[in-house]
């Protein structure tokens, strides 16, 4: 059977390609694909026990079970109701503007509004010069497990909405990476929303950041 291969951030760049078909056997693992794909590129093969498997767009683990024609992505570890509304969640190149995300969740039943701002600084992760920041996303995959997080946020906090909107592409120091809107009948639900959002979006998304400074780069992460 053939699968296609998709890489991203760290092992993108140390496999030199975004994605390839590869030949396994009938019924291989994803841990027989990771096998595989070490073998073929030497580079990546130390970086693979800290990827995460997603097949066909959702996560498996490494015994799951390959057929033929599936998606399999590499991903690095990242740096209820009726669901958002159309405009909720956004993954784009485009500067963020704050109030298009409050208008998203915009509404005459919310008492408190609260928003959250993820900007790029100077001083990074690995580095004390950073002059920008490099987003790269599996961007339908990433936009998916936005929805998702907005969903279960607005399942557990009865009552709010939420909106999401992510850059990807090369951002300035001073630029806004993330910015989150939740919109709730109250300001202590709607502070412990935000909160939960930009924690939960930090360990599921897949969404990477590359800090470029003066004197070198990493991927924040990885620090290589």
């Amino acid at each position: 059977m053939r699968i296609e291969v998709l890489y991203f951030a760290i092992v993108r760049e140390r496999a030199k390609l975004e994605r390839e078909w590869l030949a396994l056997p009938d019924g291989a693992s994803v841990a027989a694909a990771r096998a595989a794909i070490g073998g073929r590129h030497p580079a990546i093969a130390p970086l693979l026990p800290q990827v995460q498997a997603a097949v066909n767009r959702s996560w498996v683990p490494d015994d799951h079970r390959l057929s033929d024609g599936d998606e399999l992505a590499l991903l690095p570890p990242v740096a209820g109701g009726a669901g958002p509304g159309p405009d909720a969640i956004r993954m784009t190149p485009a500067p963020l503007e704050l109030g298009a995300v409050i208008d998203s969740v915009g509404g005459h039943d919310a008492g408190a509004v609260v928003t959250f701002a993820g900007v790029v600084r100077r001083r990074g992760h690995h580095l004390e010069d950073v002059v920008r920041l490099e987003y790269e996303a599996f961007v339908e995959m990433a936009e998916s497990v936005l929805r998702d997080i907005a969903q279960e946020i607005e399942r557990e906090w009865p009552g709010a909405r939420v909106a999401i909107h992510h850059r990807v592409g090369a951002l300035r120091v001073g630029e806004t990476a993330v910015a989150i809107a939740v919109a709730a009948p109250h300001r202590g639900p709607a502070f412990e929303a935000c909160r939960a959002a930009i924690d939960r979006i930090k360990t599921r998304a897949p969404i990477w950041k590359k800090e470029i400074g003066e004197t070198g780069e990493a991927w924040v992460g990885f620090g290589a």
